[in-house]
């Protein structure tokens, strides 16, 4: 066949958005192949330019400006830097919305309205357009205009109550979770609801405005942990790494290391007891069925303890894959990447960067039989891209050079 393009090659976005949550979104939408022009501040850019180090080394190992952080969440963007409190820079926004089919972004509720760039001034100009609005607390509501950050949002959102072992215990309390996952999550709701508005405009010829709420997320997320409570009324605690609902999941002690067990059904665990040499314990009446493990945790995770103290680990892991026992070790960053699985699926690429190296970049996890899924271009240099937009939207060399002694386009 062809060369296979990008499902949403043909889309333009345009990304006011910075941090992580919309970001997050605007690189899976250029992950499936939408050409994605962020607008970033003159001088500074995006803030996570900034949060490091880690920093990129360029060819002669000194640190370049490209932290890690920003580096994760902007591949295959283009970068033009603008200033969007002067008049020309607002003319240039909406000139790109006239040519978008989204835009995405996460100022405080009514910031842009001032400078005509909210979503009723830019879809006026392209009622096609899909405007985005990605903030801490949406767009209605007491805390509407208030600023909010990830680890804001995984405490006042619960997952904090839930997360991290029991108070009386070593490391007992709550804890965030190790990667920004309020942010991700909030990104990934982001890209559905803009991909239904644009099925859903291919209906009605018309765009929409979304509006996305980083608390609204955490609390949509809190899934069986919100439901337990709502149909018992008890308040969920803290369980460590012991599921709430579903065991034995917990993390076990053998002999040279640690091990996780994952059983998630009551045959798992009869195949569980066979390999340990416990086939009594899969028709005890305390254990048979899942929620007897529930109820009588505390005794069958003693019973388990003790024996799997005994085993390598490496043998009872061997052991279990082979009886269809889900397991594993608890994996460090590094041993990840060096998994045979994520190297055979191709999950780590580098990538040519204009600092002069190849930039290590996690790949998108989406697989399409006959569409490309690929990590298009580094995340860019601020600017990068400035005269390469900018003449696309017809303006001249001179034009440019004018905006840019403005201070325009920085």
């Amino acid at each position: 066949m062809a060369d296979k393009q990008g499902p949403l090659s043909h889309i333009k976005v345009l990304d006011l958005s910075r941090i992580l949550a919309a970001p997050w979104a605007s690189q899976i939408l250029a992950d499936l192949g939408a050409d994605v022009v962020k607008v970033e501040r003159p001088g500074c850019g995006d803030d996570t330019r900034s949060w490091g180090p880690p920093f990129l080394k360029d060819a002669q190992g000194a640190d370049t400006r490209e932290a890690g952080y920003f580096l994760a969440v902007n591949r295959g963007k283009r970068s033009l830097t603008l200033s969007l409190d002067t008049p020309e820079g607002q003319k240039i926004v909406r000139e790109l919305a006239a040519q978008a089919d989204i835009v995405l972004e996460n100022y405080k509720v009514g910031t842009l309205a001032r400078y005509g760039l909210d979503q009723s001034s830019l879809r006026a100009i392209n009622p096609r357009l899909i405007y985005c609005s990605v903030t801490g607390f949406g767009q209605t509501g007491p805390r509407r205009e208030q600023p909010a950050y990830d680890f804001l949002i995984q405490a006042m959102g619960g997952l904090m109550s839930v997360t991290g072992e029991r108070d009386g215990l070593p490391g007992g309390g709550p804890q965030k979770v190790g990667v920004p996952i309020v942010d991700l999550m909030t990104g990934m709701y982001t890209a559905v609801s803009v991909l239904a508005a644009l099925a859903r405009r291919e209906r009605t010829g018309f765009g929409d405005h979304i509006d996305i709420g980083m608390l609204d997320v955490q609390v949509a997320t809190l899934a069986n942990q919100a439901m337990n409570y709502l149909i018992s009324g008890k308040i969920p605690k803290r369980n460590g790494n012991a599921h709430p609902n579903i065991q034995p999941q917990d993390v076990y002690v053998c002999a040279d290391g640690e091990i996780i067990l994952v059983v998630g059904n009551d045959g798992q665990f009869a195949r569980l007891c066979g390999v340990l040499g416990r086939d009594a314990w899969a028709t005890d009446e305390r254990f048979a069925t899942n929620a007897q493990r529930v109820r009588n945790i505390g005794e069958l995770s003693s019973m388990l303890r003790d024996d799997l103290s005994r085993w390598k680990r490496q043998a009872l892991i061997e052991a279990l894959d082979a009886a269809g026992v889900p397991c594993g070790a608890i994996n460090s960053v590094a041993d990840v990447f060096a998994d045979p699985q994520v190297v055979a699926r191709d999950l780590l690429q580098r990538v040519p960067h204009p600092a002069g190296v190849d930039v290590p970049l996690v790949a998108s996890p989406m697989r399409f039989a006959d569409a490309d899924v690929r990590i298009s271009a580094a995340p860019p240099l601020l600017g990068q891209h400035n005269e390469e937009i900018l003449h696309g939207l017809g303006y001249t060399q001179d034009s440019i050079r004018r905006l840019r002694d403005a201070g325009v386009i920085g």
